[in-house]
């Protein structure tokens, strides 16, 4: 059953048919005189119980273990009939368990080497080439290097080629439920491994992580409804990565509603278009603090913003210098070395788009 709040139209039809005589209907004080003590009385009585069972709520397992968000969202505003029918769609995984660290893990720091190999240089050329249209638009408009947006965007999904296929509503409602109290104390159980002292301190320092989850990907959990909505989509059909995110730019929702912009000027922000992900992400990085005369500081900590990685930053800036003017080959030359490139190796994925636990 899609929507568990019965109909009650259906009931008082119900009822209609139930205590009509031929073509009398019994209205206010005549009704339960005119039945009496007969069979339309009892089913008549019948009837008003099953009323307390249509309109109850959705039982816990009707909802796929979501209850702890639903009653959430629905507290907030959100319309009881839509999260509902959303949350019971067979499109909608059940919520089973969500492992978390009581710390947030450190980035390896060999995460973001590979885009500094040759193969990954080449691609990310061959990039710069097919799109500097869309970009250098984009550098036009916000200041931002045309050569630092095209190694974001190679860096965020290989210029598109790697958005990701997952139910992104999914995804960050998963991460949304991590102070769900099954769910905290079964990870409590997971990581205890000391004596009770220690197990406080755990407890304390899993409860704050799980605060933290849910302060950050709620948000984002309402950012997706309010995207659907404007896009006149259906939010379960919305794809990206494991980690929530969309496009070119891997934008999380609330960054879409913020930042997007139609670099294409078709009327609409399209994240899987060349010239609006490009408009985006310029717009992100001009909103922290990019601008044409930023120090080396402002530029790594608008860089920070978007991704909290050292190493993400430095790597975007060292592809970024190595697309300076005197670092670039021909069109022909590129396309030679991709193609010896490849014939080595498969291509490498962005790790990014591919985040599957919260660190």
């Amino acid at each position: 059953m899609r929507e568990c709040t019965g109909k009650v139209e259906i009931l008082f039809a119900s009822l209609r048919v139930l205590i009509c005589s031929d073509t009398v209907c019994h209205t206010g004080n005549d009704l339960v005189g005119s039945m009496g003590n007969t069979p339309t009385l009892r089913l008549f009585v019948c009837v008003l119980a099953g009323l307390q069972i249509f309109t109850t709520p959705c039982p816990a397992r009707a909802r796929g273990g979501w209850d702890y968000l639903l009653e959430r969202l629905i507290r907030d505003g959100e319309p009881r009939s839509e999260i509902e029918a959303i949350f019971t769609d067979p499109r909608m995984p059940p919520f089973q368990k969500l492992e978390f660290a009581p710390e947030r893990r450190p980035e390896p720091a060999g995460l973001y080497r590979g885009f500094l190999r040759p193969q990954s240089v080449a691609q990310l050329r061959q990039c710069w080439y097919t799109y500097r249209a869309e970009i250098e638009a984009a550098e036009r408009r916000t200041g931002v290097p045309g050569t630092l947006l095209v190694s974001l965007l190679h860096v965020e999904s290989r210029c598109g080629q790697n958005t990701g296929g997952h139910r992104i509503l999914f995804r960050l409602a998963r991460l949304a439920m991590a102070g769900e109290p099954n769910n905290l104390r079964w990870n409590l159980a997971l990581w205890l491994d000391g004596p009770r002292r220690a197990a406080d301190d755990l407890a304390a320092k899993l409860a704050s992580r799980a605060r933290y989850l849910e302060d950050t990907f709620y948000p984002e959990v309402r950012a997706t409804l309010e995207l659907a909505r404007r896009w006149r989509v259906d939010p379960l059909e919305l794809r990206g990565s494991t980690a929530g995110a969309l496009g070119w730019p891997q934008f999380l929702p609330s960054s879409v509603l913020r930042f997007g912009r139609d670099g294409n000027s078709d009327g609409r922000v399209d994240l899987f278009d060349p010239a609006d992900a490009a408009l985006s992400a310029a717009e992100y990085l001009r909103a922290h603090g990019w601008t044409m005369g930023a120090t080396s500081d402002e530029q790594r900590q608008a860089l920070w913003h978007y991704n909290r990685s050292r190493s993400y930053g430095d790597t975007l800036l060292a592809l970024h210098r190595r697309l300076q003017p005197e670092a670039r080959p021909q069109p022909s030359q590129t396309l030679a070395a991709t193609s010896r490139a490849s014939s080595k190796r498969k291509q490498a994925k962005s790790p990014r788009a591919h985040r599957a636990r919260p660190r």
